[in-house]
């Protein structure tokens, strides 16, 4: 049975938006991509010594288990051209599974919900745009609410629309 799954879309190397857009489009091929959020200028978090972001999210309802998932968002980032050197560093595409319908995953591999979502403006804003009621499954709060109660510094500001919402 389908589900959606957000998904957190970053890039600062390159033609940033068109990474994104890029990005987003090749997730078709993990299901229907059933909304895009307005893209945003966002500043790096973690390496501060980098140029700032382009961040979106996306709404993807897919059949596909969590792994599945993943390793579709792995091979995006790759043909993207993403080099996995330095943690938290310049890239030219991320992918990060943000919720996966209301399910909770912990593996080696994989967290869900993504563990720094709830602290992390850049990605709080495009998922209240796309999903504001939606739950955090741990925390068992609205992306609105966690976007209210934030403490996070870090500039974000929209662009304007990438794509639709659902």
């Amino acid at each position: 049975m389908p589900v959606i799954a957000y998904i957190g879309l970053g890039s600062n190397v390159g033609d940033r938006e068109g990474n994104v857009r890029r990005a987003a489009a090749f997730l078709a091929g993990a299901g229907r991509v059933a909304g895009l959020s307005s893209l945003y200028a966002t500043e790096p978090v973690g390496n501060r010594e980098q140029p700032g972001f382009i961040n979106a999210v996306a709404a993807v309802e897919t059949s596909l288990d969590p792994g599945e998932l993943l390793a579709v968002c792995r091979s995006i980032e790759r043909e993207l051209g993403r080099e996995r050197t330095v943690r938290w560093g310049p890239r030219t595409i991320d992918l990060d599974i943000l919720l996966y319908g209301d399910r909770t995953v912990s593996t080696d591999e994989l967290t869900i919900p993504h563990p720094l979502m709830a602290g992390r403006r850049f990605v709080l804003e495009p998922l209240a745009e796309l999903a504001p009621g939606a739950v955090h499954p741990v925390l068992r709060r609205t992306v609105v609410e966690l976007l209210r109660e934030l403490q996070d510094p870090h500039a974000v500001v929209r662009l304007g629309t990438a794509g639709t919402t659902p």
